[in-house]
């Protein structure tokens, strides 16, 4: 357990890395756009290889996969309908439309992004005894963007440092407990369970993936983030590969 703690914990420590950054400089708009591009590859590498595949063998093709996959789309897209509701409709917005969304609108948005995530994290640690290293590269890349957008918002909505980086700080530590409850409570679960998880959180990252990272990073990279989304697949699978 607390070895997936640790993951899932590295994982999200790029949303302090993401505010760290605005802090030093205010990068680019394209910039973000195709480094959140990038993490959109990597993310859709890892839902192929490392969750829909994973799950498919290990329920021999059965329903649980099916079920597992349509039902995380639909929590996600239900989550984020209601925290659009909440004022955070944009939350991956790279202008940074965080300013007038409120701390509980923001901390929810996040964690309904983050903890499918996590939960993987320590899921492929008990799994095959190793963290799934293209899993965790995604979640690592793709958080920088949406938390140099957060911060940016914040700090324009009054926010200090101190109680941006708190919060941030916060979140991290929810991801890393995420990945340690995906590991203890999964422990003696069966393989059709465990397949069920995987494939739950796939559909809920590429819902994710499709309604708020991938059409922001169009926005502000236009056809330059085609490249970078690639590059990202192409580096998530040979991860994968490398294992």
């Amino acid at each position: 357990m607390i070895e997936a703690f640790l993951w899932g914990l590295l994982a999200a420590s790029s949303l302090l890395a993401g505010a760290a950054i605005v802090a030093i400089r205010q990068p680019g708009t394209t910039t973000l756009g195709l480094v959140m591009g990038f993490g959109a590859g990597v993310l859709l590498s890892a839902v192929s290889f490392e969750l829909i595949q994973e799950a498919s063998e290990l329920d021999g093709g059965g329903a649980g996969t099916a079920v597992g996959f349509f039902s995380g789309a639909i929590v996600f897209l239900a989550g984020d309908r209601i925290i659009s509701k909440m004022g955070y409709r944009d939350r991956k917005d790279i202008a940074g439309s965080a300013q007038t969304a409120s701390a509980t609108a923001i901390v929810l948005g996040i964690v309904l992004d983050g903890i499918p995530e996590s939960t993987v994290v320590g899921l492929t640690l008990l799994k095959s005894g190793t963290v799934g290293v293209a899993i965790l590269v995604a979640v690592f890349v793709s958080n920088v963007p949406e938390s140099v957008a957060a911060t940016t918002g914040l700090r324009s909505g009054g926010w200090s440092w101190t109680a941006v980086f708190t919060l941030w700080s916060g979140i991290a530590l929810v991801s890393g407990l995420a990945a340690g409850a995906g590991y203890v409570l999964l422990d003696q679960a069966s393989p059709n369970v465990i397949a069920t998880v995987l494939a739950f959180a796939g559909g809920a990252i590429l819902a994710m993936l499709s309604t708020t990272m991938m059409p922001e990073a169009y926005e502000h990279a236009n056809r330059k983030v085609g490249f970078a989304t690639t590059i990202g697949f192409a580096a998530g699978y040979w991860i994968h590969l490398a294992q």
